[in-house]
């Protein structure tokens, strides 16, 4: 019996916090709305208070009250981890108040929003590339910021998986036997991020990549690529002299040096 008492309250409660909320959405009390939404916002009641604040914020436009509640929607969405609407908010906010108390913040969060919608490397970049737009915008306006280092930081992960994303689809045209294709964007990805983790397997996959498209090649074509697979072999073995592909990479020197008829000493020429 008590605890079927207990329950009928809990529901009583319920419904009347409820319809409560309902006659609130309904008034014409801006004010009152505004307190409760921002009473909402400190709650962690995310979703009642930008349902409040969607019908106040045209109300507010233009005062000296603006900037607090549109900073207030933005973090409710952030809040929410509803990412896309946050951000729109918080460059929405930064562009209507580029020098208010919250731009810098603001600044951030955008480039973090787009940052945690950043999917895994083999899916499209798009909010990985706008992560990096911001977080290096927010550098460039704010360097003095102690979230600087958060950012660069952050630019090196999502750097990262925009390699991954480069190194899958080269090792998709490698498997295909696609291998100029494959070490062509090889190369353009070591360029563009010289300092990645990846860069020993990106540089034998490149070797390798290089030494089958000679291998297959026809014959008047095959003296000129064996040529280029061994001066990427110099400049494999130059930067890794102790790889952990070692084997793999003195067989293609040997079947390379076998085609160019080169000597095996350590001064070696090829015969031109």
């Amino acid at each position: 019996m008590k605890i079927r008492i207990f329950i009928i309250l809990i529901i009583s409660v319920l419904a009347s916090s409820c319809g409560e909320y309902a006659k609130l959405l309904k008034s014409s009390d801006y004010e009152l709305k505004k307190a409760k939404a921002i009473e909402f916002f400190e709650a962690g009641k995310y979703v009642k208070s930008t349902e409040l604040l969607s019908q106040i914020l045209p109300r507010y436009r233009a005062t000296d009250e603006a900037e607090e509640l549109n900073w207030i929607n933005a973090q409710s969405f952030y809040g929410m981890k509803d990412f896309m609407m946050a951000g729109s908010y918080f460059r929405n906010l930064v562009e209507q108040y580029p020098f208010g108390k919250y731009a810098e913040e603001a600044t951030f969060l955008s480039a973090k929003c787009d940052y945690n919608m950043s999917p895994r490397a083999y899916l499209d970049q798009e909010s990985t590339l706008s992560s990096i737009e911001g977080f290096n915008v927010f550098i460039s306006r704010y360097p003095a910021s102690p979230k600087v280092e958060e950012s660069k930081k952050l630019i090196k992960e999502l750097e990262e998986r925009l390699v991954e994303k480069s190194y899958l689809s080269a090792k998709l045209y490698y498997e295909m036997k696609q291998y100029k294709a494959a070490s062509v964007a090889l190369n353009n990805n070591l360029k563009e991020y010289s300092d990645t983790k990846y860069r020993e397997e990106m540089m034998f996959l490149k070797l390798n990549s290089l030494f089958l498209y000679a291998e297959y090649s026809t014959a008047n074509k095959q003296k000129e690529r064996y040529q280029a697979t061994l001066d990427e072999y110099y400049s494999f073995m130059e930067e890794f002299p102790q790889s952990k592909y070692s084997k793999e990479v003195k067989k293609i020197y040997e079947d390379t040096a076998r085609f160019l008829k080169i000597g095996s000493g350590d001064n070696l020429v090829t015969i031109q």
